[in-house]
């Protein structure tokens, strides 16, 4: 049995629907928005700032130059690192602790790779159609129909070298992950079933 789900997922794949519904069918805690807030309680900053700088502009150096260089919390040690650095860090003992603490499901966040040491993880990738992923933007964050397609790009590369920088690993890469999962040909539904599945049964 798989007691921890990472879920990376393509912007407009539908993946934290996903999650959410595979954690309801496990009976497991669900981390998405979740673990932002507890980023943000032990890190002294706002949820809005660490949704930012966790996909769309970590590692940039005005970022860092912007932000005073570098973020020291009383709680860590005195060690100067950038400000993005210092959030992965956070992030990453957050992400171990609450695999610690119980099954759940945790999406995004690289959170396959800082409990890589794990055996009993199940790290799921879920990925669309370009037209299904600019449908479900349009429809559920009301993004304008007007170069969507664009932005999607835009976000998926962000996630994407985010991940490798990181990591090192190509974000997306089947060898990466347990599963690969198209949520445009099987639905949300279908592949929440089979993650629950693959869960319950490994």
């Amino acid at each position: 049995m798989k007691k921890i789900v990472t879920i990376a997922r393509e912007f407009g794949s539908g993946g934290r629907y996903i999650g959410k519904l595979a954690a309801e069918k496990l009976g497991y805690k669900f981390y998405d928005k979740e673990l932002i807030m507890l980023m943000s309680k032990e890190s002294g900053l706002s949820d809005e700032f660490i949704e930012e700088a966790g996909e769309k502009i970590t590692n940039s150096m005005l970022f860092n130059v912007a932000m005073g260089g570098v973020y020291l919390n009383p709680g860590y040690n005195n060690t100067l690192m950038p400000l993005s650095d210092k959030l992965f860090v956070v992030q990453s003992n957050i992400i171990k602790r609450i695999a610690e603490e119980g099954p759940c499901v945790i999406v995004g966040r690289c959170a396959d790779y800082s409990l890589k040491e794990r055996g009993d993880c199940l790290n799921v990738f879920i990925h669309c159609p370009d037209e299904q992923k600019a449908e479900r933007a349009t429809k559920i964050y009301n993004m304008p129909e007007k170069n969507i397609e664009k932005e999607i790009k835009r976000r998926n590369k962000a996630r994407s070298s985010h991940y490798y920088y990181y990591t090192g690993l190509d974000w997306g890469s089947p060898s990466n992950y347990d599963i690969v999962l198209n949520s445009g040909s099987l639905g949300a539904d279908m592949c929440a079933d089979i993650i629950a599945d693959i869960a319950k049964n490994c």
